[in-house]
């Protein structure tokens, strides 16, 4: 158990962890959608290029889920990509983003993690090709790819901008769907955030930089806050796909302050004309 810590008792600390939980999705891929499941308990079937993969049990559960585990071992997998046993995570996790989370997140999100409920519910293996089934594909992937590192606020950028670049880049992990990947499963950097054609469930994620034809450069300020906050589109309909749950699990839960700040930081980065998937002007 975590002590209270940063002059903060822990039922305080409890309630920033699960603002960080909802700030960085978590609920979205841990819960079986349609009430199928329990809160975190894992099993959610999740499509991707690469295989099929079902998100593990992080409830408190000691056998199969994050019971036993302490905050070195919660660290650890968040930044590096390896649990307490040894073994590496598949980037379909994604830990190249969390890597850069601050201590105090982490610290946060641990003693939430220890309130939830605790689930027995075992976690379901994979579904790969032969040759991603062994785990040294993980570790050969992170030297190639995977240099964890702290999150660097910008000196020539306000508060507010480095807040959205925080929450968007690593809370968030946008990127994780909305920047396209090589061949091997890494991001492609020069796109960054410009939309992915082959997301998960198959869907294309659409390109979410200020480009004006093919981005939301022609959305304003207040559409793109209402989107964020209630999934509501500038042509009146709503979010589809996995951004109904983005919303309704994390992005709906944030503070307007955190809101704006997201929306500062996106109507900001270069943009990048790629036609992905349109959104509606």
């Amino acid at each position: 158990m975590l002590p209270a810590v940063f002059g903060q008792d822990r039922s305080t600390l409890v309630k920033e962890g699960e603002y960080v939980l909802r700030a960085a999705g978590c609920g979205a891929c841990h819960t079986q959608p349609d009430e199928e499941g329990a809160w975190l308990a894992g099993g959610r079937k999740l499509e991707t290029p690469f295989g099929i993969f079902y998100p593990p049990n992080i409830t408190p559960d000691p056998r199969f889920g994050t019971g036993a585990w302490d905050l070195e071992d919660l660290t650890r997998a968040l930044r590096e990509g390896v649990g307490p046993d040894g073994l590496h995570f598949y980037p379909v996790f994604p830990y190249p983003s969390y890597a850069a989370m601050r201590d105090e997140d982490i610290l946060a999100l641990q003693a939430y993690l220890e309130s939830v409920p605790a689930v027995a519910k075992s976690n379901r293996p994979p579904e790969l090709p032969w040759y991603l089934r062994f785990r040294i594909a993980n570790r050969l992937w992170k030297l190639m790819f995977h240099s964890p590192r702290r999150f660097q606020e910008r000196t020539d950028k306000s508060r507010q901008w480095n807040r959205g670049a925080y929450l968007v880049n690593v809370l968030g992990h946008c990127g994780e769907c909305h920047t396209r990947r090589n061949r091997l499963g890494a991001l492609v950097r020069d796109g960054h955030l410009s939309g992915n054609s082959a997301g998960p469930e198959g869907d294309s994620v659409p390109n979410i930089t200020p480009e004006d034809d093919t981005g939301i450069g022609s959305w304003s300020a207040s559409e793109l806050t209402e989107y964020l906050s209630s999934g509501m589109l500038p042509d009146g309909d709503t979010a589809g796909g996995a951004m109904v749950e983005v919303i309704d699990d994390g992005l709906s839960h944030l503070r307007g302050t955190d809101i704006d700040a997201i929306v500062i930081y996106l109507r900001d980065i270069p943009a990048i004309r790629n036609i992905v998937k349109q959104l509606p002007r």
